[in-house]
């Protein structure tokens, strides 16, 4: 391969003019026809049997230069790419070839790279932190929430619901009197004031009675996920069986007993009060981190290609996919439960995308600048971290894992803590 020239057509877009030798083309060729023969019908000779010189004679010694051509395009590239020391971005590429014969050809191809970016100012950021002390009021909405998590449902008798109950329902929805798919169901538990049903809805339970048989009117939002119902004016029969609510234990030593291992009110506050300060420390931390990437991502200077945050949003939505999968449902299941599809499902994500593209752009300037390159050491210790942490064996995770992106992540972890370790926190 040789890089014959490069010039920047357009923003972040570059034309390179690549050439490969005929040794090259030629053994790509052989590699096609190989593949090929078996399927090459010839008279005189057997099926798959003809010499390649006797096809190309028939069909023209250009039968084979296309899938040739095709075979050695990504490395090709990927390598003149590396000698102009650019970075291509999975986006669209044009391809043109310019010559091809026995002596090998030449091909132009205009590609999306990764931008030169800019940022200043990234030390000495000034941040507030949150406070971490642990009030008597923290406390106390701490114990309550304990006595929330311990608390039972029990049967409400003689008054009708209100905000905050269990309503035993069943219900049927009609537009236009017509029933509509996913608006019927029996002995359902719904908590009233969720917010988990249509605006509207859980307020009309309220002042109603168990064996209550009632209407509730409502309209479906203009931006409901289903786009028949969008809009619609909706009436559901409810029949209301149930009320629950929930009970709460006394705040007294048995229940310290039951949820704890200490034995006094006071030693269970005390110890709660450790552990609320603890997860408040936390919070104050990532807070502090929030400030600082959203400060970052507020002072990279460059424009950035379209398709680095469509890659990330694509990426985030493949995460996404694996997790289902882990908790036993796939990402065709997820979107039809929640009537969305996968652009749709990609665009939720295309804020958060753009925040993290900037951030690794800004971190990777960073590094660059402060001549942050993590030591062979740095990266043999990280290599050991995952294999412990996924239980895998380390040359299995050097395999997974090249060298040169756990440097490049490395990198960008120090530049963080650099960022972080100056930052002036008030």
């Amino acid at each position: 391969m040789s890089l014959k020239s490069t010039k920047e057509v357009d923003t972040n877009r570059h034309e390179l003019e690549v050439e490969l030798d005929g040794e090259t083309f030629q053994q790509a060729i052989n590699n096609v026809f190989r593949k090929k023969s078996k399927n090459i019908n010839v008279p005189g000779f057997r099926k798959g049997k003809a010499p390649k010189s006797i096809v190309e004679k028939l069909y023209g010694k250009e039968v084979f230069y296309e899938d040739a051509m095709q075979n050695l395009y990504p490395e090709a590239l990927e390598e003149a790419a590396q000698e102009a020391g650019l970075e291509i971005i999975n986006d669209k590429i044009d391809l043109e070839v310019v010559e091809v014969g026995d002596n090998g050809f030449t091909f132009k191809a205009t590609v999306t790279v990764k931008p030169t970016v800019e940022i200043n100012d990234y030390k000495g950021i000034e941040v507030k932190a949150k406070s971490s002390e642990v009030t008597d009021e923290i406390l106390d909405k701490e114990i309550e929430a304990v006595r929330e998590r311990n608390s039972r449902l029990v049967t409400v008798e003689g008054r009708a619901a209100k905000d905050g109950d269990i309503a035993v329902i069943d219900f049927e929805g009609f537009v236009d009197g017509v029933a509509f798919d996913g608006g019927k169901a029996e002995s359902y538990n719904l908590k009233i004031g969720s917010g988990s049903f249509i605006p509207g809805f859980e307020e009309q339970i309220i002042g109603h009675s168990t064996n209550d048989e009632f209407t509730i009117n409502v309209k479906f939002p203009e931006d409901y996920q289903v786009d028949e119902l969008k809009g619609k004016d909706a009436e559901f029969k409810i029949v209301l069986h149930e009320i629950k609510e929930r009970e709460l234990p006394d705040f007294d030593e048995d229940f310290v007993k039951d949820v704890s291992e200490k034995e006094t009110i006071e030693e269970y506050k005390e110890e709660l009060r450790e552990e609320v300060a603890q997860r408040l420390k936390r919070e104050s931390e990532n807070d502090i981190e929030n400030q600082l990437t959203n400060k970052l991502v507020e002072l990279l200077e460059g424009e950035i290609p379209g398709a680095m945050y469509n890659n990330e949003a694509n990426e985030m939505l493949r995460e996404f996919d694996m997790r289902l999968r882990q908790q036993g449902m796939d990402l065709d299941t997820y979107m039809r439960y929640t009537g969305m599809n996968a652009e749709a499902l990609a665009e939720s994500y295309k804020e958060q995308a753009e925040k993290r593209v900037k951030l690794r752009l800004a971190l990777e300037k960073i590094a660059d600048k402060e001549n942050i390159v993590p030591s062979e050491e740095d990266i043999e210790e990280e290599y050991e971290k995952l294999a412990e942490m996924y239980n895998i064996n380390i040359e299995d995770i050097k395999k997974a894992i090249l060298s040169e992106a756990l440097s490049k992540d490395l990198a960008v972890e120090k530049a963080m803590e650099l960022v972080k370790d100056s930052a002036k926190i008030s």
